[in-house]
């Protein structure tokens, strides 16, 4: 995926400013940065929730700005939310049945099959056949990374999804991070969590203000002067 000078007003606010991103085939990059530097606009540009005022937006080849989120995804582009929105009624099989079915357009015999490799690959095997509502919040995260997967993505894009957990809950989805990264899966994850930032992508790429302020490797980013200045608050 590439993205190409996007960029997004609200108002007389730019929210993006011809933000420039490039994500290889099988790699994990995170965006980080304080609230309000763009990071979840940038997502739901690229995911196509928001049109762009400016700039395109590639998956693979092909040009794709301003695809609706559903076409995306049956091309392989799923995306997660940081508050997680299940059919909360629904078992969370079920879910995970709609995100085959519907999202990744799988016949229904085959979906049931990526539901249960799903089931077991998140650890909500146990729960499957509980109404979504009634999970705790580490479970909800699960359920929400595992509808992406469910679609069986080329592309997932993660907002947060590490926000709200303790700390005892966060390390389980560093683990499925890994595990997604382990199996050559490309994910762009935005994050605040920087113990889970630090160790589930290769690249990282700071933003502020609409714009894209530095990047590179993880270490070398987080000791960044200008990164310190904006993003710990030193003065």
């Amino acid at each position: 995926m590439r993205a190409e000078g996007l960029t997004k007003f609200f108002g007389g606010v730019a929210a993006l400013l011809r933000v420039s991103l490039k994500v290889e085939e099988g790699e994990a990059v995170g965006i980080m940065g304080p609230n309000g530097a763009g990071k979840t606009t940038l997502l739901r540009v690229i995911g196509g929730e928001l049109r762009p005022d400016g700039g395109r937006v590639f998956f693979g080849q092909r040009d794709v700005t301003g695809f609706k989120p559903h076409r995306l995804c049956r091309m392989g582009m799923a995306r997660t939310s940081q508050i997680p929105q299940p059919f909360s009624s629904m078992s969370v099989r079920q879910n995970l049945l709609v995100a085959a079915t519907y999202g990744g357009g799988f016949p229904l015999k085959e979906a049931f099959k990526v539901a249960d490799e799903v089931l077991e690959f998140t650890g909500l095997k146990a729960v499957s056949d509980l109404p979504a509502g009634n999970l705790g919040e580490i479970d909800l995260k699960r359920l929400e990374l595992g509808r992406a997967l469910a679609t069986r993505p080329k592309l997932l894009l993660l907002d947060e999804i590490a926000a709200g957990l303790t700390e005892e809950e966060t390390p389980e989805i560093l683990f499925l991070l890994k595990e997604i990264r382990s199996r050559r899966i490309t994910y762009v994850l935005v994050e605040h969590v920087l113990t889970v930032l630090m160790e589930a992508v290769d690249r990282v790429v700071v933003m502020n203000e609409g714009e894209v302020l530095v990047e590179g490797d993880p270490e070398s980013v987080i000791r960044d002067g200008r990164v310190i200045d904006i993003y710990f608050g030193r003065q």
